[in-house]
């Protein structure tokens, strides 16, 4: 087959290079996955989970013995910085190891006080075969924080991931097999969108994740409602980083610039609309801009390189228009926006400002190394502004007293906020967002009973028919 055959294949976005190409799943490969799938669900409900946390340490272990060839290739199928796809490896080890560790104590039967007669439990039990529908942008570690907790519950996983990043996608199956996990643990399949919502249909598909656009979450969600199936939503957003009057702008400096450019800007979580107070606004553009300035682009494999390429022509060439229209309407180019001359898919780091309310900018996702900037006079207007967004994942805020940037923080309309911090993931920290950023919770304890029946179970020596409750059901 020639290239242009594969939907899913990788081409290297530094050089524009084809790498390889995958068939698509056909229509009874999807079948036999269901069937494997199902079976194994029903074989995990009689394994005691500590035979299964043997196996997620074993992947840990096997992703870390590993770790040069997932960086490489996670590299070349999306562009991101070698040390950058080697730390991804390293925390997708992390929240295996996290999750072995702690899952089967958090998944324990919780006793409830209650005036009914007897013992009131709630028992965590697996539901059956998740579907999750994950992005390029990190594409070990959007895997394994859906896998690992449904892994530990009981709940196989069927796995679509972006059509650029098929190899890895691919690897992280035959990384969890080689591991010792059985077969149907998690299967990635190559399909269409039209077969993914015929397999959140299927009755033992109970569970729906996915990490992407506001549109493809639209979609899948209105899938998953229309078949009662419960689902988990991460969007995007348009992240503000808060900079007060009184903050330490030796570590704002410090952090602004890489908040933005990390992954070459293609970060939901990331900073996106920098929301500064106007006695440090000047000195802050003046650090962005030199930070921005300094960035070296060039082979993400080489760890000379700080700037890499974006992670296709599409999401480069739709940036670019972002920009343009943005300009079109009144934005300031306070430094970038101009070609680099090398063959990749590489974009100068671009900071704008004067960017008001009618500029389509001002409610736009850019996703890519583009920073908004906005001069404040108040910290009230600071935290209006933040929340002028149809977006809410994620936040920063910079203050001088770090309990007053966390009373900041508070009144910040997001699922997270980080403060005189840069963005960190941890296993043990949920993530996730509200309003069009999505719903539910991935990692920590949130994330491990994200889809869970919680089932309660009352023990009653005998019938109490004088104090039983009416209106029932």
């Amino acid at each position: 087959m020639k290239e242009q055959d594969y939907k899913y294949k990788t081409i290297n976005p530094y050089n524009n290079e084809f790498v390889k190409g995958f068939p698509n799943t056909t229509d009874d490969e999807i079948k036999e996955t269901l069937e494997i799938s199902d079976k194994l669900y029903h074989d995990w409900k009689k394994q005691d989970i500590s035979e299964r946390a043997k196996i997620l340490k074993n992947i840990a272990k096997v992703f870390r013995e590993n770790s040069d060839e997932l960086a490489k290739i996670a590299t070349i199928d999306m562009g991101k910085l070698i040390s950058e796809s080697k730390g991804e490896v390293e925390v997708c080890a992390m929240i295996a190891d996290y999750f072995a560790d702690n899952a089967e104590e958090m998944l324990k039967p919780k006793k409830i006080n209650t005036i009914a007669t007897g013992e009131a439990t709630v028992e965590m039990n697996s539901t059956g075969v998740i579907m999750a529908v994950e992005p390029w942008n990190f594409p070990y570690y959007q895997i394994m924080r859906v896998f690992a907790p449904n892994f530990m519950v009981g709940n196989p996983m069927i796995l679509k991931d972006a059509a650029n990043i098929p190899t890895s996608a691919q690897t992280f199956e035959d990384m969890v097999i080689k591991a010792g996990a059985p077969k149907g643990s998690i299967t990635n399949l190559f399909i269409s969108y039209d077969q993914v919502s015929d397999i959140i249909a299927d009755k033992r598909v109970q569970g729906v994740a996915l990490t992407g656009s506001e549109r493809g979450g639209k979609s899948v969600a209105q899938i998953a409602g229309a078949n009662i199936k419960k689902s988990t939503m991460e969007l995007g957003g348009m992240d503000a980083f808060i900079v007060l009057g009184d903050a330490d702008m030796e570590q704002v400096n410090k952090t602004a610039f890489g908040a933005r450019l990390a992954n070459a800007g293609q970060v939901c979580v990331s900073a996106k609309r920098f929301i500064v107070m106007d006695n440090v606004y000047d000195e802050f553009l003046e650090n962005l801009k030199d930070n921005f300035e300094k960035v070296i682009p060039g082979d993400p494999l080489d760890t000379k390189t700080t700037l890499a390429p974006m992670n296709t022509k599409k999401a480069k060439d739709k940036l670019q228009q972002q920009v343009d229209e943005a300009i079109s309407a009144g934005a300031k180019v306070y430094y970038g926006n101009e070609p680099i001359d090398l063959e990749g898919q590489f974009f100068q780091p671009t900071i704008l400002t004067d960017i008001y309310k009618e500029n389509p900018a001002y409610h736009t996702e850019m996703f890519g190394p583009v920073a908004h900037v906005y001069k404040v006079h108040s910290e009230q207007e600071a935290i209006d502004l933040a929340n002028d967004s149809d977006f809410g994942l994620g936040g920063i805020v910079f203050a001088g007293d770090e309990n007053h940037g966390a009373e900041v923080a508070s009144k910040l309309e997001t699922g997270m906020v980080y403060v005189n911090s840069f963005v960190v993931t941890l296993p043990e920290l949920p993530f996730g967002g509200v309003k069009n950023s999505g719903y539910g919770r991935e990692m920590s304890e949130l994330g491990l009973k994200a889809f869970v029946n919680e089932k309660l179970i009352l023990k009653a020596p005998k019938p109490d028919f004088e104090n039983l409750a009416g209106g029932i059901g």
